[in-house]
This record gives C-alpha cells, sequence and structure tokens, in this order.
C-alpha cells in the first residue's frame, strides 16, 4: 500500500503540473501570439489549437486525470500516519476541481462557439472573434493558472510530509 500511495501522489502531482504548464503556454505564447494576428488567423488558428488539445494526453493523463489521481491520493492518505499530509492533498484536490469547473463554464463554451461559426473563409471572422470575447477567455485562463499552481504547490507540500510521514 506504501508504493501505491507514494505512486499515486506523485503521479497526481505531475499531472497537476502538467495541466499548469499547459494553462500558462496559452497565458504566456498562444494567446498573445494569438492576439497580434488579423480576426481570419485568429479564428482559423484557435479553431485548430482547439482541436487539437481534445486528446487523451491532455483529457486523460492531464486534465480530468489529475482530479482523479488527487480524490485517490487522498483516500489513500486517510488515517494518523498520513494527518498531515491529507489537507494538503484535498486542498490541491479543491483548487483544481474550481479549475475543472472554470473550464466547463467559461473557457470551453467560448471555445465551442468559435468552433461552431464555421470555416474562417465562409463566415465574418471579425463578427466570430469579438463574439469570442478573447479578454474574458484569458482572464480566466490566468485565474485557472493560478489555482493550478496552488494546487501543484499543494501536492508538492504534501510530497515532502509524505516522504517524512514515510520514512
Amino acid at each position: 500500500m506504501g508504493g501505491l500511495r507514494t505512486t499515486v501522489l506523485v503521479l497526481a502531482t505531475m499531472s497537476t503540473g502538467f495541466v499548469t504548464g499547459v494553462f500558462a503556454l496559452y497565458g504566456n505564447t498562444l494567446m498573445p501570439g494569438l492576439r497580434a494576428t488579423d480576426d481570419r488567423t485568429f479564428v482559423g488558428a484557435f479553431q485548430s489549437i482547439d482541436r487539437a488539445i481534445i486528446n487523451p494526453w491532455f483529457l486523460g493523463g492531464g486534465f480530468f486525470g489529475a482530479l482523479v489521481l488527487a480524490a485517490v491520493a487522498s483516500a489513500l492518505h486517510v488515517g494518523d500516519t498520513w494527518r498531515p499530509v491529507l489537507p494538503w492533498i484535498v486542498a490541491a484536490l479543491v483548487l483544481h476541481l474550481v479549475v475543472v469547473i472554470i473550464t466547463v463554464t467559461v473557457n470551453v463554451p467560448l471555445n465551442d462557439a468559435i468552433k461552431a461559426a464555421g470555416e474562417p473563409a465562409t463566415i465574418d471572422v471579425a463578427a466570430v472573434r469579438e463574439a469570442f470575447s478573447e479578454a474574458r477567455w484569458v482572464a480566466w485562463n490566468w485565474v485557472r493558472v493560478g489555482l493550478d499552481f496552488g494546487a501543484f504547490a499543494a501536492l508538492s507540500i504534501a510530497l515532502v510530509l509524505h516522504g517524512r510521514a514515510g520514512a
């Protein structure tokens, strides 16, 4: 059980760090780069990027995987020996759950709307870009980065405490 506990906690930390990095990459490079483009390029590139990110590596290994792994790590750390570790894992779980909620209620509907608008060559790309609400998407993305960075930090602390408790 000790090896499983450690493995799940390490994987939860890694997957949360992965997701944090993906969201930070959007904030630091993709969205600023797209902001500097014309409407047709913005709409077409964003549609392509959003289609590409919907894949098993990101969704299973990172985005939803981080949530599941943190929940399993929490369950595996119930008990007196793990009392110092558990609150940090639960904090990370809650923070990442908020990220999932923000993503599903804010970012995904905006992503879906821009994809549903149609091919950039056949639509009013200026109207689609304006309706997309780029500033809103970016602002909420930075909230996701901050929350997931907090979750990653909490899991990192949990790993240190886990090592001490298991020693």
